[in-house]
């Protein structure tokens, strides 16, 4: 369980004032992500990729289009969705345990089987022994692999993620895309990452999404069929890598350099 299709979504953001223009941030975006595969969606800043992360779990709702997992649209949020944030989103006076136990709790799952469903997941993410420690005493690499366990704890069909390592130092952002993998490979989830990292989403993925700039269409529907776990320096990897870049590149607005070149004029100016 876990096909998530999006058919012709559109998003319309009304103007501040009478006087703004409607802002459109996606425009007609439609592909499909199979069951227990993994989709990674990349493009510029602005072009939508939130937002439409947003829609598919529920908290903000498509101007035209549907978005639907199994058959069932997601325009609320459900359990059979989850959320991972960029900044973690733990509650500060729950302990390790608490956080991962949080979801469970909801569902009235009984106290004996959500502490052992809680623990096995936070074995799962590699923090056996700091279920009883508070997130203000973890690395935020600690603290993520917390959000991941408390995500899969309660069972979803799908998994979202919004920029989940972007807050991370290099070492921990690898180490934690490596242990991604790992957990994919395990619990073989639907999974959906928004990223600006190019190197993260072919390392990661079955399927990347490259998005248009504003209005956020879709530009390409990408396959990756390289072997897991996958190096790289592994030339299909670099070539990979190139393509995605040239066509995010491509998205480029040459009448953004006179602008951009003025504002750095009058800053040096200034």
């Amino acid at each position: 369980m876990g096909m998530l299709r999006v058919s012709g979504v559109t998003k319309i953001y009304p103007g501040h004032s009478d006087a703004d223009e409607p802002v459109r941030a996606l425009d007609g975006v439609s592909f499909t992500v199979k069951d227990d595969e993994f989709c990674s969606i990349v493009g510029h800043s602005g072009c939508g990729k939130t937002t439409l992360l947003n829609i598919m779990a529920g908290f903000d709702e498509a101007t035209e289009g549907s978005i639907t997992l199994d058959g069932r649209s997601t325009d609320t949020p459900g359990w059979e969705r989850a959320m991972i944030f960029q900044d973690y989103a733990l509650f500060p006076w729950h302990t390790v345990l608490g956080n991962v136990s949080f979801g469970l709790e909801m569902k009235k799952v009984p106290k004996q089987e959500r502490r052992a469903i809680a623990m096995r997941h936070i074995q799962l993410v590699g923090l056996g022994g700091f279920e009883n420690r508070f997130p203000h005493q973890l690395s935020g690499g600690m603290r993520q692999r917390v959000a991941i366990a408390r995500a899969l704890a309660v069972e979803p069909h799908a998994l979202l993620m919004d920029e989940p390592f972007a807050a991370l130092d290099a070492q921990n952002r690898s180490m934690l895309q490596d242990e991604m993998v790992r957990i994919f490979m395990e619990e073989r989830k639907t999974m959906v990452l928004v990223t600006h990292s190019i190197e993260e989403a072919v390392k990661l993925s079955d399927r990347i999404i490259v998005m248009t700039r504003r209005p956020g269409r879709v530009k390409a529907d990408i396959e990756v069929a390289l072997p897991r776990p996958r190096s790289e320096d592994d030339p299909q990897f670099v070539a990979l890598k190139a393509r995605i870049r040239d066509l995010i590149h491509d998205e480029f607005d040459l009448a953004d350099v006179p602008a951009a070149a003025a504002a750095a004029a009058q800053r040096a100016a200034a």
